[in-house]
């Protein structure tokens, strides 16, 4: 199975390296590189080309918030987990509305924070039923109700679609379909760009508006 590659933008030295060695020292993970600030973070993404970012909302300069949009902007496909020391509903909406895919907090234990990235990885999008309800409620607001395929989706990228829409990880995708786990994620891709957004939950409920499945 491939290594998850993670990169980690952390201000705090101590938690950034912590993070760097319990997930470079973990079977299934490679962190290809740790970063104090987010100055130069496309540059770092395209250099360490991580699957999964792990990103402090709070940093000096570019806030977590702000790094989260350039990133999804540049690299779609990238997963991003947004990490904080409580709970601050707002500011983790706000990461989530730019394309983050879920969330944990600092003091999250060890495995934990391991099976947080894979879930993200597979395609999960772990955060609290508060932050989803609010989620849902913003794209209700903003969304166009119009009906019908109007974004040219396949049969295939529907189906898959519905999947998400349906609560499935990428694994448990590719089974139904009968693909690999590396086929379905060049089908969301695709989708993600065919439907102008940048993360699952964005997806989802643009196809429970939308009406597409």
């Amino acid at each position: 199975m491939k290594n998850i590659r993670v990169t980690i933008f952390e201000d705090n030295t101590q938690l950034r390296e912590g993070l760097f060695s319990l997930i470079d020292s973990s079977d299934g993970f490679i962190c290809g590189g740790a970063f104090a600030n987010c100055k130069r973070v496309l540059e770092n993404v395209e250099e360490t080309k991580p699957d999964v970012v792990l990103m402090d909302i709070e940093m000096p300069g570019i806030n977590g918030i702000e790094a989260v949009r350039l990133t999804k902007e540049k690299f779609p496909g990238v997963k991003v987990l947004m990490e904080t020391v409580f709970e601050d509903d707002d500011k983790v909406f706000q990461s989530v509305c730019n394309g983050a895919e879920g969330y944990i907090l600092k003091n999250t234990p060890p495995d934990e924070i391991l099976n947080a990235i894979k879930e993200i990885y597979e395609g999960g999008a772990p955060m609290t039923p508060a932050i989803a309800l609010k989620v849902m409620h913003m794209f209700r607001e903003n969304l166009s109700t119009s009906s019908g395929n109007i974004f040219n989706l396949s049969a295939r990228e529907k189906e898959i679609l519905k999947c998400l829409v349906e609560g499935m990880s990428y694994k448990m995708v590719a089974d139904k379909c009968f693909i690999s786990i590396e086929t379905v994620r060049g089908y969301i891709k695709t989708i993600y760009e065919k439907l102008k957004v940048h993360s699952k939950s964005e997806a989802v409920v643009k196809a429970i508006k939308g009406k597409i499945v």
